[in-house]
Order: C-alpha cells, then sequence, then structure tokens
C-alpha cells in the first residue's frame, strides 16, 4: 500500500510534532481508500487525550510524553463531517520525541485495520525521521511508502 499527501500535508505534520515536543501530537488524515493507494486531502491536529487513568501501564509509560489518544467524540465527529464531504479517515498521525519513528509495542495494540500510521521522531525538540507503517492480516506492522503528490482540494 501507499500512501499519498503532498508537502503541505507533511509540513502540517512536522509543524504540530515540533510545537507539541517533548509530548506526543496525533492528529487524523482525511482521505480516500483505494486498492492500491491511499490518498490524504486533509490532515487535521488534535489535542493528545491521552488518560493516563484508563491505562493499564506502568507509571513511567503514562505520560503525554510517551502514548496518545484520540478522544472518542473527536473521531465520530471528525468522521461524520468527513462523510459528508465523501471522504473517510484513512490515518492517524503522532509523534515520538527522542525515539525513532518506528511503531511501538503501545502503537501496535491500539492500531486499527485499514488505517496508516504516520510516526515522526522529534530529536531534542528537532524534527527527525517520518514514516507510515499499516497493519497486516496478522496484526503486524509493515512499512508503507510516502508518496508526496500535489493534491488539488
Amino acid at each position: 500500500m501507499h500512501l499519498q499527501l503532498n508537502t503541505n500535508h507533511l509540513q502540517i505534520i512536522k509543524n504540530h510534532a515540533q510545537k507539541t515536543y517533548p509530548d506526543e501530537c496525533c492528529g487524523l488524515l482525511l482521505g480516500y481508500l483505494g486498492s492500491e493507494y491511499k490518498t490524504v486531502v486533509e490532515v487535521i491536529p488534535t489535542e493528545n487525550a491521552w488518560n493516563t487513568e484508563a491505562s493499564n501501564f506502568t507509571e513511567e509509560t503514562q505520560s503525554i510524553k510517551r502514548r496518545y489518544a484520540i478522544a472518542p467524540q473527536i473521531m465520530l465527529q471528525t468522521q461524520r463531517e468527513a462523510r459528508n464531504r465523501n471522504l473517510n479517515i484513512i490515518g492517524i498521525y503522532h509523534s515520538h520525541p527522542d525515539y525513532p519513528a518506528i511503531p511501538s509495542e503501545c502503537d501496535r495494540l491500539y492500531a486499527w485495520p485499514e488505517y496508516s500510521y504516520i510516526i515522526v521522531s522529534v530529536q531534542n525538540g528537532k524534527i527527525g525521521e517520518l514514516h507510515s507503517f499499516c497493519l497486516d492480516n496478522k496484526h503486524q506492522f509493515q512499512a508503507e511508502t510516502i508518496e508526496d503528490i500535489n493534491l488539488t482540494t
């Protein structure tokens, strides 16, 4: 699978990641799902709503510095608005402060099939690598090719 987006979309993600450092940022990717391509038409930054009280993780990993969540009401509202525009939520992005742009086990456990997961590394406040992943049929992440294209929205 290939994820298509444009330079502006990438810049929105990177700016959000840098602005929220040292905490994780997160957001939604709206677009179209094809048989070989997912095409992003809008990036929607969201608030990191990780709720430490609802998690089952150790004290060290409960912080928004190491975890992210998008509030369910934001997911539902965004999905409703996307459908009204003949779009879908096709992915989620988040940052990894001072950690590589590779999925964690927590990322895998909470991931949904068919979504793309963009992860951007932020090292000491500076943007690092950015990669995209999607789940295979064994619920394991596989790298996804990112194609920078120009879209007219």
